[in-house]
């Protein structure tokens, strides 16, 4: 049933089998498909990046008869397994995330795969009670089972902004000027919203944040 080309304009032939009108002697890829070809499903094919984050190889019988990794065939003999392998690249499913989860700045983890879950940012290395401030919310953040990182260089505080947003972690937890008056700046990665904590709650309060962003990867 196959329609083919009748040589001669405006001409085909309908129902051609082969075997029985013509015998195939190779196939060859002759045109590669192209953005904007008609699709066999309907439609129309458009041409767009991919990344391949995983693959399948089919291995044969190369390896099991190398290791003679056989199987009863049911009539008494025996025969080598067809094996098979998969692979999910974890380099390249990273790359993909960021891929999709970025913006200006750097990246956005998704808080299930960052290397971080929460920042913690002294505002003033040389302030002390903002250093302890933090150091005691990063002890504390540690103890209720939070992936936290202690930003404590000696760096001006937009560098330590810039440096938390390009990678992309996704809390960031600021000890400034509010810890005179007992509050501390909490601000999820991917918002633009800066909000105001009481220091004395900070633990248990982030420690239920994270805990309930870990809950949308489940």
């Amino acid at each position: 049933d196959f329609v083919v080309g009748a040589n001669k304009n405006d001409a085909h032939y309908r129902g051609v089998s082969h075997g029985r009108d013509f015998e195939i002697s190779s196939f060859e890829d002759i045109r590669v498909a192209l953005d904007g070809d008609p699709s066999v499903a309907g439609g129309t094919l458009s041409e767009v990046r991919g990344i391949e984050v995983g693959h399948i190889f089919q291995l044969g019988t190369k390896y099991s008869e190398a290791m003679r990794a056989m199987f009863d065939d049911g009539t008494g003999g025996e025969k080598p397994i067809i094996m098979g392998c998969y692979g999910l690249g974890i380099g390249r499913s990273m790359q993909s995330i960021v891929e999709v989860s970025h913006d200006d700045d750097g990246i956005i983890w998704p808080i299930s795969v960052a290397p971080f879950e929460v920042v913690v940012v002294p505002v003033s290395a040389d302030d002390e009670p903002q250093k302890q401030a933090a150091e005691s919310l990063y002890e504390g953040l540690r103890k209720s089972g939070i992936d936290v990182l202690l930003d404590d260089r000696d760096e001006r505080p937009g560098s330590k902004f810039k440096d938390a947003d390009l990678l992309g972690l996704p809390l960031r937890a600021v000890c400034g000027r509010g810890i005179a008056s007992g509050v501390i700046e909490l601000k999820w990665r991917r918002e633009t919203e800066v909000r105001e904590i009481p220091f004395v709650d900070a633990v248990e309060l982030i420690t239920s944040m994270v805990e309930e962003e870990r809950a949308k990867y489940r």
